[in-house]
């Protein structure tokens, strides 16, 4: 159904961009009004007025239309419904892999990770060495 009134809604948009630009330009807006063209009678000014307005309401009702069924089909929910991700440990008397011992580029890091020295209470001067 949505697929249905969304292939009417874009031909509609087409048809309402064609007429548009087949309109005969009244304030000069863009410096081209006027000038007799294969459509200069009133009757076909008046044909364009209305088929515009009618492809207007019709552009207006499958937007509200498509925006209704947009909005049945979502469920509305919290995302703090939901219990938060905890981390659980594994199962049974699993133990940790430890790596192997071989002087690499993480061990140096890990070693690097011990605590730092407290930071000084106040602002110091640079020291020379």
């Amino acid at each position: 159904m949505q697929t249905v009134v969304i292939v009417i809604h874009l031909i509609i948009v087409s048809v309402l961009t064609i007429i548009v630009l087949l309109q005969k330009s009244e304030g000069g807006g863009l410096g081209m009004g006027g000038g007799a063209g294969f459509m200069s009678s009133r009757g076909t000014a008046n044909l364009l007025t209305r088929t515009t307005a009618f492809l207007a309401a019709g552009f207006f009702v499958t937007s509200l239309f498509l925006s209704w069924l947009a909005g049945v089909h979502q469920n509305p929910g919290s995302i703090l419904d939901g219990a938060p991700a905890s981390q659980s440990q594994p199962a049974g008397g699993a133990t940790p892999v430890t790596p192997p011992s071989g002087g690499g580029l993480l061990d140096s890091l890990k070693q690097s990770d011990q605590p730092a020295p407290p930071a000084p209470a106040g602002p110091q001067a640079p020291r020379s060495q």
